[in-house]
């Protein structure tokens, strides 16, 4: 497989190449020549997988010569060495061998070490990139920002690798508690892995990677890479989560379409889900779940595509007023409104309807949301509520709430058990340097540290 620049297609790379470079030289998002297309007696064969095997299934249609088909299994198996489930609001585990007739589940993405969905990309991107570093010997600087969960993914992907450092930037006081714990308790004091909180919003954390990727001198004294959804190596493994569940529920349901809603901020997430349905996978449509931050339900609606300052919610990770993957997705329909349109629809939703929304479903269900899974969830009934016909709702659960327990139990008036890597976290001292939104500050800390 080959890439290109989304804004200059004749500049091109290979899969590792576009991974380490992260940007093409014109500042262009990479793209894939084309997308592979499974036939349904593949997808057959793919669904009956475990999730692990059909992720290198599709890696291998993805990657370039240096990576074996065994490397990419071994790759795999160890990203994916946790769940995928998809449960209903009463806690049910969708069987594809003994269906109940449910038609609405919780893809729960955040059974990973960090307990989020970021997981799924940077797992695979790290054992990625170090499977290329061990045998040329290069070394990178990781520059990543993290409206929330990305940074915690990323720096749990990358610890103690030899020849990465990884410094995560992200807004003071724009995390939850216990998202900023977790990004600021990695490792040691001697750890690779540095937190930096940055005295702005995340726009201005993704701003500053992007002005130092931008900077030639920069980028080429540090060896710079980003781990953001900017680089190609975290969009294509979200597509495999995608592919893989929609088998799992044809399997199950076969006569109904199928419906994800995805809670969304930079379009990462998105992006994943459309390259999936590009390749065969049995998706009919995409709901899209924002917060007040919607630039991308905007367009939807308008056709017009109008970027703005972010604003903070209570839905963090999603508050993003100029999502990075927006050219990616206008590039895989051609630039087409209408071809976008077709296969998306969108709401946004204030706190207080997600606050709600929280309550409600514990209350009539015992399941608990974190805020972005509810903005999801919101959105699928938003889309549902003049539909009769019956159809597989798959609302993307994107975090375990108790990484928003500082929110989710004030809403509730309850506590939230931390999950054991969660309660280790909160028993570290933080560590963290905090810094003005300029390059400049970026560029003396990484001279010293980097």
């Amino acid at each position: 497989m080959n890439y290109h620049s989304h804004s200059n297609p004749k500049i091109k790379a290979r899969f590792g190449d576009a991974l380490l470079a992260s940007l093409a030289s014109d500042g262009g998002l990479w793209m894939p020549d084309s997308l592979p297309h499974f036939s349904p007696a593949q997808t057959a064969k793919m669904g009956a997988m475990s999730f692990a095997d059909c992720a290198a299934v599709l890696a291998r249609e993805f990657v370039d010569e240096r990576y074996l088909t065994e490397d990419l299994r071994a790759i795999c198996r160890d990203a994916y060495n946790f769940d995928v489930p998809m449960v209903t609001l009463g806690g049910e585990l969708l069987d594809a061998a003994t269906p109940e007739d449910h038609d609405e589940f919780i893809l729960e993405l955040f059974h990973g070490p960090t307990l989020a969905f970021k997981d799924f990309a940077a797992r695979f991107m790290g054992r990625a990139a170090s499977h290329l570093m061990k045998s040329s010997g290069e070394t990178r600087t990781i520059l990543v920002a993290t409206s929330g969960d990305t940074g915690g993914a990323i720096g749990d992907a990358f610890l103690d690798q030899d020849g990465i450092k990884v410094f995560i930037l992200f807004p003071k006081g724009g995390v939850s508690q216990v998202q900023e714990q977790q990004l600021c308790t990695m490792g040691n004091a001697k750890s690779n892995v540095k937190a930096i909180s940055i005295d702005g919003t995340f726009d201005d954390c993704q701003q500053m990677v992007k002005d130092a990727f931008g900077d030639k001198d920069l980028t080429t004294k540090h060896n710079l890479m980003s781990a953001n959804s900017i680089n190609v190596g975290r969009v294509i493994p979200q597509s495999f989560y995608y592919f893989w569940t929609s088998l799992q529920a044809k399997a199950a349901y076969p006569s109904r379409p199928i419906v994800y809603s995805i809670p969304s901020g930079n379009l990462g997430n998105l992006t994943g889900g459309l390259i999936a349905k590009q390749m065969g996978a049995p998706i009919d449509r995409f709901v899209i779940g924002n917060n007040v931050n919607d630039p991308f339900v905007d367009y939807l609606g308008s056709g017009e595509y109008k970027p703005r300052p972010s604003v903070p919610t209570l839905s963090n990770a999603m508050d993003i007023g100029r999502p990075n993957n927006f050219p990616r997705i206008l590039a895989l329909h051609n630039g087409d409104y209408d071809a976008v349109k077709s296969v998306c629809w969108g709401a946004s939703f204030t706190d207080a309807e997600t606050e709600r929304h929280i309550r409600r479903v514990h209350t009539e269900t015992g399941y608990i949301m974190c805020p972005h899974t509810a903005v999801g969830h919101l959105a699928m009934e938003a889309f549902t509520a003049d539909i009769d016909e019956p159809i597989t709702k798959i609302t993307v659960g994107t975090a375990h709430p108790a990484k928003f327990a500082d929110s989710v139990e004030t809403i509730l008036h309850q506590n939230i058990p931390l999950p054991a890597p969660l309660a280790k976290a909160m028993r570290k001292t933080k560590r963290m340097h905090v810094m003005k939104p300029n390059l400049e500050a970026l560029a003396d800390y990484l001279a010293v540290h980097a």
